[in-house]
């Protein structure tokens, strides 16, 4: 299949220091901090990366299984909260929390949600993150 790279720089100490991260397509580069990644302050950071990667990752599984199954998708629309919070003092990806919608014609309600948890369950990006609690709302759009 494929091999993904993405490269990051931090300069100095953690409280202090600064860095950036950049994809190795040149799609995405950023800056980032100790106040960007602890903080509520503007900037990016890893776990904002990890829900970019974890939405677009299920939307795209979704799609795929939705597809399969004879029930092609006019779009899903996924997003991903991916929580860090202090584990015995340290930080630690407790949960993420997916909301998605898609609009699929002449599907119901509960073969949407069966759909959706099996792309949750499935898609490669939650399968590397198994360590953390995966929630799933999701909903046909009308």
């Amino acid at each position: 299949m494929s091999v993904r790279t993405a490269d990051a720089t931090w300069n100095g100490d953690l409280s202090d220091g600064n860095g950036s991260m950049e994809t190795e397509s040149g799609a995405y580069r950023g800056d980032f901090s100790f106040e960007s990644r602890f903080e509520d302050t503007g900037g990016t950071n890893p776990e904002e990366l990890i829900a970019a990667a974890h939405a677009g990752c299920f939307s795209m599984a979704l799609s795929n299984i939705l597809a399969e199954d004879d029930h092609a998708p006019e779009s899903v629309d996924t997003t991903a909260e991916v929580h860090l919070e202090m584990v015995d003092d340290a930080p630690t990806i407790t949960r993420i929390d997916l909301e998605t919608e898609g609009r699929v014609p002449d599907l119901d309600e509960q073969s949407f949600q069966d759909y959706a948890n099996t792309a949750k369950e499935n898609c490669p990006v939650s399968k590397v993150l198994q360590g953390a609690e995966i929630s799933l709302n999701a909903r046909l759009a009308s």
